[in-house]
């Protein structure tokens, strides 16, 4: 078997011999076991998928959480001879029909998709139609709420493999503490031995932690990137310091270049292209840039801002000397940016007023226990954003409160490719009268058409999804051609569970429990880049690994340059008379939008640049007050605030 194993590795993908622990990961797989498998950033994590999809019967339906990695992974496997496809918001209507098509005809091994794709209606008709030996689940740490990077999507997805009776599961990180390792675990049900965890400790990784002093920071990354030789990147945590940097390095003659969210999807494709080409050296970029980027000879990984969490770290500099060679982590600390990552924590947190409105929402709209949920107008009205906001309705789903029904489209419209009369000349029987009835009940405003799906359902006694797959079915074989728009979601209502009186206190509790772990996630941060202790030894501590030396002896702190981090500039807040006309401009401005009262958490939110749904809408930003204390503490903030509205 195990001869095998490896002849098929070399035959397929052209590797001499498996990395630490993926031939346990696959052996596991194959002998039907579901598995969870941590290893560091760049060890081959996704080989034991690949290689192990190609030994299944069916499809392996792969879960990622971007559309870069999607990309990427879907070339590797392209160029590897393997049939793979990915279906996302990318690709047109052509192209999504034809994997669809290639999927049931079982050209496809690998599909690719994101979490959010299983609340399409349209999605999960056609992959409850095919048969599937196993989910994956890559960055399976989004998974956990004890995670850094929890996405209340993915919690729906031990549900999601039982619906589809998928048999086999394989959970993939490279990120998790010993208690998010139990909580992926036991979401889908994998026994403690079919975790394989390697070693975390890298030891061509030179970790360093360099204090930012009074001065030029800019001048201090110009020397430290002149010391290092290859190609590297350097994190930053808001986007207009990725441009501020670049430039500046560009002047001083440096082949560098800016990267974040904020460009076009084609502009930040290109500049990735040319940085894995080797035509630009430096890519100064904020967390967007490097997911999937498995470039091996990336030298060096600078830290100019601090990263927001000791995982996000771990996972950046990760990005370094995967072709084993040595590399160098510099982190250039201080504590200047730290108010800034504490803030995006507290700009996250809903305001018990938008939780009694979420709660009043659903109550008013509810008819027959049943709710739906459309589009962001939920967001607006409550003042939480998208996330949180979706974090809030897993949490009323797992206090019983909500349980999701389905999804569904408010809008189905197609019109005819080919003449009635030949779609129903293709069928015959029970099948062609059905098509028959659809196309009765129809709404045509010229060319396209809305089906009548309650004429349908009283006429014709036809469920909702059976008129779906049909269209779906006709728009695959290129009869008709099918659009989908306004995603729906519908929940069945615990009206007892609602109106219990302490909902709304556990609610608040929660999310005020949440966002002080992320703030303690913060300080365990700074923690570690003054501790005393070996760095290397401390990283693989924080991920459960005790096989790690407790001297690594390339660090910072073997070599005797224990950090202490300080502020290198003072920020004081404006005068309160100052402070008053920026808040009194905001509270009229807001007036005249309609919005009558701003509770003390909007007005902190707003002098420190902190966006939500509302601000948005009423184009905040453009005020001179707004992001006017950004550098200040927000609890400083709203002690300010609330002594100045006495």
């Amino acid at each position: 078997m195990t001869h095998n194993l490896e002849q098929n590795l070399q035959q397929v993908f052209g590797f001499e011999q498996f990395r630490e622990g993926q031939q346990q990961t696959i052996t596991q797989l194959l002998n039907g076991q579901s598995s969870l498998a941590i290893f560091p950033t760049g060890s081959g994590k996704s080989l034991c998928y690949q290689f192990t999809a190609l030994h299944l019967p069916h499809l392996t339906l792969v879960v990622s959480p971007l559309l870069a990695l999607i990309k990427d992974q879907l070339a590797f496997l392209a160029s590897k001879g393997i049939q793979a496809a990915s279906i996302d918001s990318s690709l047109t209507a052509e192209q999504h029909q034809q994997v669809m098509a290639d999927v049931r005809a079982r050209h496809i091994k690998i599909l690719m998709v994101s979490v959010e794709r299983f609340k399409n209606e349209r999605f999960r008709q056609f992959i409850q139609s095919v048969n599937v030996s196993m989910l994956v689940v890559d960055e399976a740490h989004c998974i956990s709420e004890w995670g850094h990077n929890f996405r209340p999507d993915y919690l729906k997805l031990p549900a999601y493999q039982k619906e589809l009776a998928i048999p086999l599961t394989l959970l993939l990180t490279a990120t998790a503490t010993r208690q998010v390792k139990e909580d992926m675990a036991h979401k889908f049900a994998i026994a403690p031995e079919h975790i394989v965890q390697t070693g975390f400790y890298r030891d061509n990784l030179n970790l360093s932690v360099q204090p930012s002093h009074q001065g030029n920071k800019v001048e201090q990354l110009v020397e430290c990137i002149a010391q290092q030789s290859g190609s590297g990147i350097v994190y930053v945590t808001l986007q207009h310091s990725a441009e501020d940097i670049a430039n500046a390095l560009t002047q001083q003659g440096i082949n560098a270049n800016a990267y974040h969210a904020g460009f076009d999807s084609d502009v930040r494709q290109q500049i990735q292209s040319q940085f894995m080409r080797g035509d630009i050296s430096i890519i100064v970029a904020t967390i967007a840039f490097g997911m999937g980027i498995d470039k091996s000879d990336i030298r060096f990984v600078i830290h100019y801002d601090l990263p927001k969490s000791i995982e996000n770290y771990s996972q950046e500099i990760g990005r370094a000397g995967r072709d084993g060679k040595p590399s160098n982590c510099i982190t250039l600390a201080d504590l200047d940016g730290l108010n800034v990552v504490e803030n995006f924590v507290y700009g996250d947190t809903p305001e018990p007023s938008g939780i009694k409105q979420v709660l009043k929402t659903i109550e008013e709209e509810t008819k027959d226990n049943y709710w739906e949920l459309q589009g962001n107008a939920l967001s607006l009205a409550s003042n939480i954003r998208p996330l949180p906001l979706k974090t809030l309705l897993v949490q009323l789903e797992l206090r019983k409160v909500l349980m999701p029904m389905y999804s569904y489209f408010a809008e189905v419209k197609y019109k005819f490719v080919q003449q009635k009369e030949v779609v129903l000349a293709a069928f015959d029987g029970e099948r062609a009268d059905f098509l028959a009835a659809i196309f009765q009940y129809t709404r045509f405003k010229k060319v396209w058409g809305e089906p009548d799906l309650d004429a349908l359902f009283a006429n014709y006694q036809c469920e909702r999804t059976r008129v779906l797959t049909a269209l779906e079915y006709l728009n695959e074989r290129e009869f008709i051609a099918l659009e989908t728009k306004k995603m729906t979601e519908v929940y069945r209502i615990n009206p007892v569970m609602l109106a219990d009186a302490q909902l709304i206190e556990g609610l608040e509790a929660y999310f005020l429990d949440k966002e002080a772990s992320e703030i303690k996630r913060i300080g365990r941060l700074v923690d570690f880049f003054q501790s005393k202790d070996c760095l290397s030894w401390q990283l693989a501590q924080y991920f459960d690994d005790d096989l790690a030396p407790v001297h690594c002896g390339h660090c910072s702190v073997c070599q005797g340059k224990i950090a202490t981090l300080g502020y290198t500039q003072t920020f004081e807040f404006l005068s309160d008379e100052q402070l008053v006309s920026y808040i009194n401009e905001f509270i009229q401005h807001m007036a005249t939008k309609g919005i009558a009262s701003l509770s003390v958490a909007t007005i902190c939110r707003f002098l420190a640049g902190l966006m939500v749904p509302i601000f948005t809408r009423n184009n905040v930003k453009k005020l001179a007050g707004f992001a006017s204390c950004q550098h200040m503490r927000y609890a400083d903030i709203r002690e300010k605030v609330t002594g100045l509205l006495r």
